[in-house]
């Protein structure tokens, strides 16, 4: 199945309901319909290979996307945050193409070989006022989009999703018009994330009304979530602690939010405990998944987090920390380094098989000739087949043989009240091979030996940091990640005060 079905199905039931935009005034489904069309048309007329985009979230986003779709042509949403050489190497990369970007990035995008700029008002005219086609014969074989990766431990590659995977994805977790009309989800994620893509075909699947963000602030996010009376909400772990601020700062409580989901990495114990006490009436999910599946394969549901959240019980608590269980439709297990299948709660990596799993980047195929992709992802599964993620296998430190996990140390650093976040990570020693070394944004100043004190009361000596460095803040990606590899090196060459030495011990913001 094409991925532009699921829109033609929309448009087909429930043609007047608005899609993209304001209750009053968006666009509807049938015109959505319609604009992709014409995009189809002039990208045929074109006789490109592939298209881009370069911008802001924008109705212009589906539109492109869809209309890439009609005529099997793959879709490319590049990171417009790249410094402009990077940018224009992965353009390159998608040449002989069309980009559509921003109006204002246009001379970011100009004289890259082989590709075609197009500004984002012009392309909006043209697919307003140009002629229409009729989309090409299906293959669901085909590519559906290009996603270049964060890039975090190496170049960017290029993830292959096909239509079937991504149609599979949302067949299979969602209703068609399931969406009563009021319900609308803020999607603030960028488009060049897996999130932002499975957000346009699961709400146009449902029937959902989008209501896009363009630039994330937590006061800009709380003024949209009232006034559009937001239903449905995705964000990052870095998001939710900002907007919690801004809600409480004005006691706002957001009584139309029904839905909020999170992920794109490890979300703090004390974080997500703050937000279901702010937001009672809200139901918490949070999604785990990556490029390579089409977005979500595990979700730890509503009530999931209602049970730990209400639990005495530290091994109950605890599956605040998880990220649920399996998707019904897919196949999960944890593997050793031979690939021998492990028992309930021993660390290995995350393995995964189903139909909306690709495991494909261009020129290179890592799913298994039986279907099962190692994620490269590190976690466990406890007895009740709840999944917990350590983190990266890249991240894992080795220190005299011994493998240690970050996470868990991180999980013991966040429990002390004067911590606001951390990173552990392995730094180069030439009797250990790595050394355990932890940056920590502070509310308070706290001894250092006093965080060593805590990590050695709950786990073994051996994983108690031998450095402590303070930090303002950590590094993260606009979609939540942290950037490892970019602290590693800057604690690799002794950048930083050390040792309990705080130059500034107060979180940002």
């Amino acid at each position: 199945m094409h991925t532009h079905l699921l829109l033609d199905m929309a448009a087909g039931e429930a043609g007047p309901r608005i899609a993209i935009g304001p209750k009053q005034g968006g666009v509807s489904y049938a015109h959505l319909l319609g604009c992709a069309r014409a995009a189809a048309k002039w990208i045929k007329d074109l006789g490109v290979e592939r298209v881009a985009y370069v911008g802001l979230n924008a109705d212009a986003f589906p539109i492109l996307m869809f209309g890439s779709a009609m005529v099997g042509k793959p879709f490319s949403p590049i990171n417009y945050r790249l410094t402009d050489g990077d940018l224009r190497r992965l353009l390159e990369r998608t040449a002989p193409s069309v980009v559509v970007a921003d109006d204002d990035m246009m001379a970011r995008v100009e004289g890259v070989a082989g590709v075609k700029p197009v500004s984002h008002s012009a392309f909006r005219s043209l697919v307003e006022k140009g002629p229409r086609i009729e989309p090409e014969e299906e293959a669901p074989e085909d590519i559906a989009i290009l996603l270049f990766t964060s890039g975090t431990t190496g170049e960017p590659k290029a993830a292959v999703l096909r239509h079937r995977h991504l149609t599979s994805y949302v067949i299979s977790t969602q209703e068609f018009l399931n969406a009563s009309d009021d319900e609308a989800a803020l999607v603030s994620v960028p488009p060049y994330h897996i999130a932002g893509i499975s957000a346009v075909l699961t709400s146009t699947y449902i029937g959902r009304r989008i209501v896009y963000l363009s630039a994330f602030t937590p006061e800009a996010w709380v003024d949209l979530a009232a006034n559009e009376k937001i239903t449905h909400a995705m964000l990052v772990p870095t998001m939710l602690g900002r907007i919690l601020d801004v809600l409480e700062a004005r006691k706002e409580k957001l009584p139309d939010l029904k839905h909020l989901s999170y992920g794109g990495g490890r979300m703090p114990a004390a974080v997500i405990e703050r937000a279901l006490k702010a937001l009672p009436h809200a139901d918490f999910v949070n999604a785990y998944g990556l490029t390579e599946t089409s977005s979500t394969i595990s979700i730890l549901a509503p009530d999931d987090h209602r049970r730990a959240f209400a639990s005495d019980d530290p091994f109950a608590r605890r599956r605040l920390g998880s990220v649920g269980r399996p998707l019904p439709t897919l196949e999960l297990t944890i593997r050793g380094p031979g690939g021998e299948e492990l028992p309930p709660n021993e660390v290995g990596e995350v393995w995964v098989r189903g139909d909306q799993v690709s495991g494909e980047y261009v020129g290179k195929m890592a799913v298994r000739d039986d279907g099962w992709f190692p994620t490269n992802d590190s976690g466990f599964l406890d007895d009740e087949g709840y999944l917990f993620v350590e983190g990266r296998l890249d991240d894992v430190i080795v220190r005299g043989g011994e493998n240690i996990s970050p996470g868990e140390i991180e999980d013991v650093l966040r429990l002390h009240p004067d911590v606001a976040d951390c990173a552990v990570l392995g730094v180069h020693d030439d009797a250990w091979g790595e050394r355990v070394v932890a940056a920590v944004v502070s509310k308070g100043a706290p001894d250092p030996e006093s965080l060593k004190t805590l990590v050695r009361s709950r786990l073994r000596s051996t994983k108690v940091p031998e450095e402590i460095v303070y930090r303002s803040e950590l590094p993260y990606n606009e979609t939540g990640k942290l950037l490892r590899r970019a602290l590693k090196a800057e604690l690799s060459k002794g950048a930083g005060e050390k040792h309990g030495a705080c130059p500034n011990p107060s979180p940002p913001g």
